[in-house]
């Protein structure tokens, strides 16, 4: 499967600065969004030294899908730490992310903390992962609507994160791991909360149905959309469409009709109407000549 990306991100319309970053490979099947966490340069640099800690191990990793995962966020999570820890500006600095791989037809998930990933298929969108938060985790447990949780004052509150201490790679309050297949005519989102903060799911999707071929003009629709709706926050969009994915906008009608052959019922009804027709025309012949006084 080759699917196509494309990704949008933005400071926002109330902060000076950005500090998500993201990182695709779509030829290798790769997708990364990353949320700073520490204000200003600190998670600039939380979230950019994620990245880059990622990308190397990934691509120079070779072992399973799911270790390949745990151990490049877990190497990232400690990077992260000892420079915090050797420049007293950048204590506490940390990020939130969520990590995507596509291999032979499924996805493996490494998360942590309140970025999303979105699979979108058959007309509908499903949230493949949790908020790591306590407002995330009652709105998962149906506490709370959508709408209230975004609007909830401690909607931006987490208790996982990629930095804050030095972690293990098995630990089962870190990485959150899902799996599940991706389909060629399915389609992936992966983005920060500044997106979902400012638009429900529903959305969201109506956003990507418009889709006709081209995932960064999707990802700039969402951004736009999240701004256009208060941008409170910094917003990333990394789409990702399998080659077979299709939105509403991209549906094709073809250019001529065509006549679809007729079936049996079709031709009864047909020769019905014949017979009723020349039954009819046959009535009225014989009243004309009885009229005259042709016929007695």
């Amino acid at each position: 499967m080759t699917a196509v990306a494309g990704v949008a991100t933005d400071t926002g319309m109330l902060r000076e600065h950005n500090e998500d970053r993201y990182w695709m490979d779509a030829a290798r099947g790769i997708f990364l969004v990353v949320d700073g966490v520490g204000g200003q340069a600190a998670g600039e640099l939380a979230a950019q030294t994620a990245v880059e800690s990622i990308r190397e191990s990934l691509l120079q990793a070779n072992a399973p899908v799911e270790k390949r995962v745990k151990t490049a966020i877990t190497r990232a999570n400690n990077r992260i730490f000892q420079l915090a820890q050797a420049d007293e500006e950048h204590r506490g600095m940390a990020c939130v992310l969520t990590l995507a791989v596509v291999e032979e037809g499924r996805i493996t998930i490494g998360h942590v903390g309140d970025s999303r990933l979105y699979l979108l298929w058959d007309g509908a969108i499903r949230k493949l992962t949790c908020d790591h938060s306590p407002v995330g985790e009652d709105e998962d447990a149906g506490a709370l609507s959508e709408e209230e949780a975004m609007l909830h004052p401690r909607r931006n509150e987490v208790f996982r994160d990629v930095g804050s201490r030095l972690r293990e790679m098995d630990e089962e309050d870190f990485i959150e791991i899902r799996r599940c297949r991706f389909r060629e005519d399915a389609a992936l989102l992966l983005c920060s909360d500044g997106l979902t903060d400012q638009l429900t799911a529903s959305q969201v999707r109506a956003i990507i149905e418009r889709y006709e071929g081209d995932p960064s003009r999707v990802a700039a629709q969402l951004v736009e959309a999240a701004n256009e709706a208060g941008g409170r926050d910094n917003i990333t969009a990394l789409f990702v469409a399998g080659p077979k994915f299709r939105g509403r906008g991209g549906a094709t009608r073809p250019r001529f009709g065509v006549t679809r052959p007729r079936g049996r019922a079709s031709r009864f009804g047909g020769r019905l109407a014949f017979l009723t027709y020349g039954v009819l025309i046959a009535m009225l012949v014989w009243a004309a000549l009885r009229a005259a006084r042709i016929i007695t």
